[in-house]
């Protein structure tokens, strides 16, 4: 299923005030509805090499499973929609290959990154993250963090130690518990939500939210989404009007009309019998 024209994309990277180069990597695949976005860590350069395989492994896995033929579009042992196995596995071999590179190559030791990916299919959209790169929601007037950072902060405010506000305003926001590379395996959390027509997506880098408040990032995305590549830009804009002291990512995606899954014969058969 092709979704051009069902939803429109944008895309930005930059390097910030303060960093020398941008270890952040995006890419997409408008016809299967993909967008990825990692941000890397460790040594000189390597952060980009983590990111760059994370991104280019998810985008190439992801494409192919999106146009394989399967019998139904539900996983009948986890539940989950064919897509969001597909982009969890992909993130799998991802973290693998991160990983097995990171221990062969001298100048890519003690390299990782974060990923947050997402993919639309059957008016539904999967979410894959591993560490602290988010996805927010823009609905109905409201704005939904879709991801919870996985990090020390988020599992002290989880514990109760802190509040979501006291978070907003700490300065060690970005000691992540998890990441692709760092070990053989990662557990990569996946969730699926329904879409709605007029739904705007964010993925981004934590140079963003680290920089800017939720409110405003809200009150950017409700008063420019007349355009997208608009919203990225005034977003890494703010961003760097803050002090820019990360690199910053944004990916956007806006759906413009339902894009229901033609289902094939025998998982209409099938579901007769459910």
């Amino acid at each position: 299923m092709n979704l051009r024209g069902k939803i429109d994309f944008a895309e930005l990277t930059d390097t910030g005030r303060v960093r020398e180069h941008n270890e952040d990597a995006i890419g997409s695949n408008p016809d299967i509805g993909l967008m990825v976005l990692a941000d890397g860590m460790g040594g000189y350069n390597a952060g980009e090499v983590a990111s760059g395989i994370a991104v280019q492994i998810v985008t190439e896995l992801a494409a192919v499973g999106a146009n394989r033929e399967a019998r139904d579009d539900i996983d009948p042992h986890s539940g989950l929609m064919r897509q969001s196995i597909v982009l969890r596995d992909a993130v799998y071999r991802a973290n693998k290959i991160i990983f097995q590179t990171a221990q062969s190559q001298t100048h890519c030791e003690g390299m990782g990154t974060t990923i947050v990916a997402c993919m639309f299919y059957d008016d539904k959209v999967s979410i894959a993250h591993v560490g602290d790169s988010r996805a927010y929601r823009l609905r109905g007037g409201g704005l939904d963090q879709m991801t919870l950072d996985h990090s020390l902060l988020q599992e002290l405010v989880d514990r109760g130690f802190y509040s979501e506000e006291e978070a907003q305003r700490s300065t060690n926001r970005n000691y992540v518990t998890r990441a692709l590379g760092v070990e053989p395996t990662v557990e990569v959390e996946v969730h699926e939500h329904d879409v709605l027509p007029d739904d705007v997506y964010l993925l981004c880098s934590d140079g963003l939210p680290d920089m800017v408040e939720d409110d405003d990032i809200h009150l950017t995305i409700s008063t420019f989404n007349a355009s997208l590549e608009v919203v990225g830009q005034q977003l890494v804009d703010l961003a760097n009007d803050h002090g820019g002291r990360d690199n910053i990512s944004v990916m956007l995606a806006q759906v413009n009309e339902p894009f229901p899954a033609k289902k094939s014969l025998f998982a209409r058969i099938a579901g007769w019998f459910r």
